[in-house]
């Protein structure tokens, strides 16, 4: 006779429920972020808009991730342009996130603050916090965005040590506190 085989039963794990749209909303709001405005010039045209979904991807080369919402504006100026560039608001430039999150039509939204161009021909912001000249080496559609993968190839800094974040929908300098 055979030898009896003996197995485990593992049950299936459930079927998880659809996250809703707007707790996934909810739930980002509690996600700080520095506040940024990414601009773009070249063959395309000059723009720029307000972004909160920017993160470093490596330093080997040095690589920042954008996230560009396919529907807007800024999408097709961008991928036309390959470059952009991430500007990092200090604290005190929450303007210049508003002027370019879309309340401003995208001809007006340079005449604030003062602009010169980049290594690749986008506008920096003089008094960012910090901007981050690039070339977009590669990007990936994911539902309703473009996450660009961009070289950085140019760095300003300014003086300030004080940044703007976005946290709970609202704006909040985050400022430099030195130990005692």
């Amino acid at each position: 006779m055979g030898a009896c085989q003996h197995r485990d039963i593992v049950p299936e794990p459930p079927t998880p429920m659809p996250v809703e749209r707007q707790a996934y909303r909810d739930a980002m709001a509690r996600l700080g972020a520095a506040v940024n405005v990414v601009t773009t010039d070249g063959p395309g045209g000059r723009h720029g808009f307000t972004a909160s979904a920017v993160c470093s991807v490596t330093d080997d080369p040095p690589t920042l991730l954008v996230c560009l919402n396919r529907g807007s504006s800024a999408s097709a100026i961008v991928h036309a342009n390959g470059v952009l560039c991430v500007n990092t608001l200090a604290a005190g430039q929450q303007e210049l996130s508003d002027r370019f999150g879309g309340r401003v039509p995208p001809s007006e939204r340079f005449q604030a603050g003062q602009w010169r161009p980049g290594v690749t021909g986008a506008p920096v912001l003089v008094g960012a916090l910090a901007s981050f000249d690039c070339r977009i080496s590669r990007f990936v559609e994911v539902g309703t965005h473009d996450v660009l993968f961009c070289e950085v190839v140019g760095l300003d800094e300014a003086g300030t040590r004080e940044g703007l974040m976005y946290f709970l929908r609202r704006y909040h300098a985050l400022k430099e506190t030195l130990p005692e």
